[in-house]
Formats: structure tokens, sequence, C-alpha cells
């Protein structure tokens, strides 16, 4: 018997897209083992990736169409299926007009199709209602680098930079749960004599990796970041020679930092003055340095202006644009970064563009071959378009998320996707919000399918196709192509991924996240290209462009070239503790469940290791409720209330409370979370909102 080819791919889960080869097992079954050519995780695999191949089973996933019939979903055949989306979506646009349709995207989706479902949502619907999940991740880091630097891409160098720097500041991410593998680079940084500065407010295990750990109260890592500038202006640390050739608006922060001065901070965050201090020293004596955010920072009211302070620490140190140094967000969805690169969010075009410039909606519209003028313009944000379900729009088609478990203020949410005259989903398992569809189409995955995805570097990825999906299972793309000729577009929704990605090159050509020198035959050969990576003109002899690994080193991508310091101060979060609601909470992931936890609770390995929700509490807190360890409490917030067992551990604030967010049910975190949005990026406040904590009863 020959030996069945192993085909080298990536992981399906976060957005450090892990290298591995997946090989069909001759006796049934995949097998996933590490490859050890792919630098990012250079051979290591957390849980998560590992047992990534169960939900390749059909006992775990979906197989065949569901369509709602007396009540409940039963199986269908596919055009049943994609005659009833098409005839339901097209009789809600002819009854109430385009944007009562919506369609809601994913982080996860690859680049090919994300790509054709904002074409879809465009050109076959004519809606401008159209947004993803992604919205809930990186939107604040997104909106704040666009404004410092006239572009967005999550980290602009690569991950190998980190240990050869001198320090790093990383922000409310504890990587050593969320993406395990890439510690390492961390553990590097000390061990040739760096150092690492942890924010969290709990110590975390990646905090507990950290040189200094700064613990801030929920919602303060803006006064944080402006108290720490505050020193570093008034102990002469500046970068005044970079500040003055590289850098525009420095008196105007520079007055706003002053006016946060130490003790205040230290009031305000519960940092000590003599840890500010030390945090100051341990970034500025070193020739290089890193600031990093993740959703801590970000998923706040004011989470643009936050991030916008940490970048305004590095443009004063003169920590960015040069070797080594720079900030950086950390990515979370496995292609969170080029997810809203091309279409599906609800204000950009393909390659980054923004769909309210003539220009951009020219370019694209010559690619698509439509009138520029018949683009519809910029739509809802995500919360905003899920909170209009049931209202103004009336239909939704989603692909790829589970915003029943994964959105604020849930139970609301989850009340609108009940209220839709029609909701179709594509997914590969029946999500609690597949559950409450009309229609549910099953749908190919990662090993399934051959797509591009891009890491949390800007390098973009080839996943090849390694395995056949089960009989009665199609892609999104197929999907998008059927339900565009049913509604009288025939052309442009090609099925082929390669063929779309081609289209994607042409649309993305000139724009901020340039494709148009990227081809599959490239990313099979090189492991990956960083964008921008224009393609060189037809008339010249031109090498192909090598990508880009590092940006900002000769100029920013700002018209002048400089980057921009923006000026803010802080202020509290949208929901502060009262009488009532004394204490905060704050949500995030625990490391054997992903996202909303539909695939990784289906993997018999992962709920072993974490098999449901908790609520962590400071021993204080909890000796003051009369909690002890595993009774079940109940978290109760203006918007619901959610119970599991309370984990007691003195690594939390007393005045905070943490719950992990993958869970649906009675334990459900984001029952609790505040949809305030911040004003820029439209990023609901997640990581802070005011709770009470009170004991059910004794364990049972």
């Amino acid at each position: 018997m020959e030996p069945i080819a192993s085909t080298p791919t990536h992981c399906p889960y976060c957005a450090l897209q892990c290298g591995m080869n997946v090989t069909p097992l001759p006796q049934g079954g995949v097998e996933v083992t590490e490859r050890a050519d792919f630098p990012v995780n250079r051979g290591a695999l957390c849980g998560k990736g590992r047992t990534a191949a169960e939900v390749l089973s059909p006992a775990v996933r979906l197989t065949s169409p569901l369509v709602r019939s007396g009540g409940r979903l039963v199986e269908a055949g596919w055009a049943e299926a994609l005659d009833r989306i098409a005839e339901r979506l097209g009789s809600v646009r002819r009854e109430y007009g385009a944007d009562a349709l919506g369609v809601f995207g994913g982080g996860g989706l690859t680049n090919e199709k994300a790509y054709a479902l904002g074409k879809f949502a465009r050109v076959a619907l004519g809606t401008s209602q159209i947004d993803y999940n992604g919205r809930f991740c990186m939107s604040s880091a997104a909106a704040a680098g666009t404004k410092a630097f006239g572009l967005d891409r999550g980290l602009p160098f690569p991950l190998e930079d980190i240990p050869k720097t001198g320090c790093v500041i990383l922000v409310g991410s504890n990587l050593a749960e969320t993406m395990p593998p890439s510690l390492r680079f961390f553990t590097e940084l000390r061990e040739n004599g760096g150092t690492l500065i942890v924010v969290d407010p709990r110590r975390t295990r990646t905090a507990e990796q950290a040189d200094l750990h700064l613990a801030p109260r929920p919602g303060t890592d803006l006064a944080l970041a402006l108290g720490l500038l505050h020193l570093v202006v008034a102990e002469g640390r500046t970068d005044e020679e970079y500040i003055r050739e590289r850098t525009t608006g420095w008196e105007q922060a520079r007055a706003a930092a002053m006016a946060h001065w130490p003790e205040q901070v230290e009031r305000i965050t519960g940092v000590s003055v003599p840890q500010l201090r030390e945090a100051v020293r341990l970034f500025c004596e070193p020739e290089s340095a890193m600031v990093l955010t993740a959703r801590g920072p970000e998923q706040q009211s004011k989470g643009t202006d936050t991030v916008g302070a940490w970048i305004n620490l590095c443009l004063a140190t003169g920590r960015a644009g040069r070797p080594l140094s720079g900030y950086g967000c950390l990515t979370g969805q496995g292609n969170g970064q080029g997810g809203r690169e091309h279409g599906q969010k609800a204000d950009q075009l393909p390659g980054y563009r923004k769909l309210d410039d003539p220009q951009a909606r020219a370019h694209v519209a010559g690619v698509w071959g439509v009138d520029p003028d018949a683009l519809p313009g910029p739509g809802r944000s995500a919360y905003e378009l899920l909170d209009a379900l049931g209202t103004d729009i009336r239909a939704l088609l989603l692909m790829g998320s589970n915003p029943v478990v994964s959105a604020p203020r849930a139970a609301h949410v989850e009340e609108r996707l009940k209220s839709l005259d029609f909701l179709a989903v594509c997914d590969v398992v029946l999500s609690e919000t597949a559950e409450l569809a009309d229609v549910v189409l099953p749908v190919t995955q990662w090993a399934e399918e051959t797509g591009t995805t891009t890491s949390l570097e800007g390098r973009v990825l080839l996943r090849r196709q390694a395995v056949t999906p089960p009989r009665g299972v199609r892609s999104d793309l197929y999907v998008l192509h059927e339900l565009a000729a049913r509604l009288g577009v025939e052309k442009g929704f090609p099925t082929d991924p390669e063929e779309v990605f081609e289209e994607l090159r042409r649309a993305s050509a000139g724009g901020p996240a340039d494709y148009s020198g990227i081809s599959y035959g490239r990313l099979a050969e090189e492991n990956g290209v960083f964008w921008p990576c224009p393609q060189p003109a037809e008339d010249t002899t031109a090498e192909a462009h090598p990508g880009t690994p590092r940006l900002f080193l000769d100029r920013f991508a700002t018209e002048d070239g400089r980057a921009r310091f923006v000026a803010v101060a802080h202020r509290a979060t949208a929901e502060e503790p009262d009488a009532d609601y004394p204490l905060l909470l704050t949500t995030g992931r625990v490391v054997s469940q992903y996202q909303s936890g539909a695939q990784t609770r289906r993997v018999a390995e992962l709920n072993a290791a974490a098999p449901g929700p908790f609520v962590e509490l400071h021993p204080r807190l909890a000796a003051r409720i009369g909690a002890t360890e595993g009774d079940p409490v109940t978290v109760t917030s203006r918007r619901g209330r959610a119970t599991a067992p309370a984990r007691i551990t003195s690594a939390i604030r007393p005045d905070t409370v943490f719950m992990p967010f993958h869970w649906p049910g009675e334990g459900r975190a984001n029952t609790l979370t505040n949809p305030a949005l911040d004003p820029t990026s439209r990023m609901p406040e997640f990581k802070s909102c005011a709770v009470r904590v009170e004991v059910v009863g004794p364990r049972q």
C-alpha cells in the first residue's frame, strides 16, 4: 500500500496560523502533526491545534442542509435550501428595500470568502448592512494605528524580531493561554537579556513570566499609558530628534500627558508610582523596545484613545519605524487581519480601501464591472447591525460567527435574532446561533478547502485542502455563487478559490493592503508573503516585489511620511461601580477553548481540560460574600445574570471578577457585558462593566 501523503497547511484557530501537516489515515480519521519549517510555531502546537481534526468528523459537524419546518430544523436538499434563502431575501428586498437585508461575517473566513461576501452584499443584494465579528476584536487598534501611522497592520514586524529587542510592554494579553506557541518568543527575549512588562488586572500565566507585572483596575489602561508618558517627559527620556524629524502633533500630546501626574494615575489605576517609574526605566534604557496590545485595552468604549496613548509612548521615545522597535496589535482570530482588509467590514472595500473614497469606489467597481454609483455607502457596525435586527433589518445571512455567545449584551442579541423575518446561517457545526435559523447550510472548513489567510504578522498564507469534505457539504463560495445566480447575478461569483484570489489581487492593487504581487504559487514556494506586495508594472523587467516584513522604516504611510501623535485624556468607563453594582467584571479566554466555543466544545480532550464557565474571585471578596471554592455564584449586571462555580485565587484584584466567555446558557459571560461603543472604532466595552456577585447556595 502506498503511503498517504501529508498536506502542509495551517491551523484553523488563532491568528498565529501555526504550520501543521494533515494526513488522512488508512483506517479512517485524520492525523495532525507539527510542521517545523514554519517560522511562527517552529513545530509547536497548542492543544487546540493538535486536536483540530476532531471537528472534521461527520459525527461532530453538519453534513446536510437544514430548513425549519413545524418549528424545528429538518434535513433538506441543497436546491430546496438555496431556493428558500433566495426567495426570502428577494421578497424582503422587494417589500422593505435592500437595506432591510443584513450580512454578518467572521474573522475566521478566508480572504477569498471575506472578499466574496463583501462583494455579494454590495452587488448581489445591494445592501450597505454588512459587518463582521472582527469588529469585536481588533477595531480599536486598527483605528488608532491608522490615525498614527496611516496604515493598520497588526504587527509591523515579524514575531522573530521580538527576542531581539530590549523590552516589550505587553498590554492586556494572556498569550500563554490564547496563543501558547508565541510564548517562546518572549521567553527568548528574556534569555537574551531583554525584559517583559505585562499589564493585566489578573496575574495570568503570561504575567507570571514577566519581569514586571502591572495590575491596573479594568478600564484604566488609558490613564496608565498617559502616566508613563508623563514620567518619560519629566525624566527627560524623550527622543527629541526623532520627534522633530518623524512626527507631528507632539506639543498637544505632551500637554495632555502632563495633566496625568503619577500620584493621580496611581489613584485611578491602583498601580503604584514606584512601579510606574520602574516600567519607564525598563522601557527607555535599552536601544530598542516594543509595545504590543491585545483585547484588554482595545475592548473598551475608549479603546481607540487607549491604544493611541500607548502609540504616543512609542513615538515620544523614538520606538516606532526603527529596527526592533514599534507598536503592534496581537490580532486574535485566525484571519482577523485579512478579514478586515477585503470588504466584509461596514466601511471598507478590498485592499483596505475606504468605502466613501470616490477613487476607491471607482477602482473596485471597475474590477467588479459595476457602476461606482451603484455601490451602497457605509453601513452599521457589528453591534449596531445586530441591534437593528427585526426592526430596520428584516433578514440576515450569517457566515462563520456565533453572536448568541460572542456578542455583548448577548441575551438582547439573541432576542433580536429571534425577531427576524428570516435568518440563514452558514457554518461547520450547529452553533447556538444556527439553532435559531430558518435555513442552515453545512460548509467546508480549513482542511477541506483551499484558501488564504493573513496572520497577525501581515503574512499572507496558503491553507491547502488536505481531505475531501463529507457528502452534502459545500463551500461558502458555492453558496454565494448559487444565491447570486438565483438573485439575478449570473456572473462574478466563481467557486474556485484561486480564481477569487486572482480577482482580489486586482481589486487590492494600489490600495493600502496591496496583494497584487502575491499568487498561490508564491505562497506555496515562500511559506507566505508579507503585504503590501504590489505587482511590478507590466512594461518593466523589475523582479517580483519581495513583500514587506517590516513597515515604516523609511517613512510612515501618511501623506507627509510622519507619524501623528494624538492628544488624548483619561475618562471613566461607560459604567462605573456603584452601591448596587460595586464590582467590575472583565472577560477573556482559557487555553483549551476558543472564541464562542462552537467548535472546541465538541472536542472531548479540550472539554476535559476546560469543561465549563467559572467566576474568578479574590479570597477577600469570596470571604465577604461567603463563597468557597466551587460554590455556584451569580454575577449580575444591568443587562442580566450569569451563574457559574467560584474559582478563588489571589491572582485577581479584590475589586474585580473574571469570567471566560466560551459557553452559552446560564454561565454565558456575555449576558453581562456592556455594548457601550467606542465613538471611532464602534468597539463594544467587553472588558469592563459594573456587577454584583452573590452566592447561590452550597455546591451540589
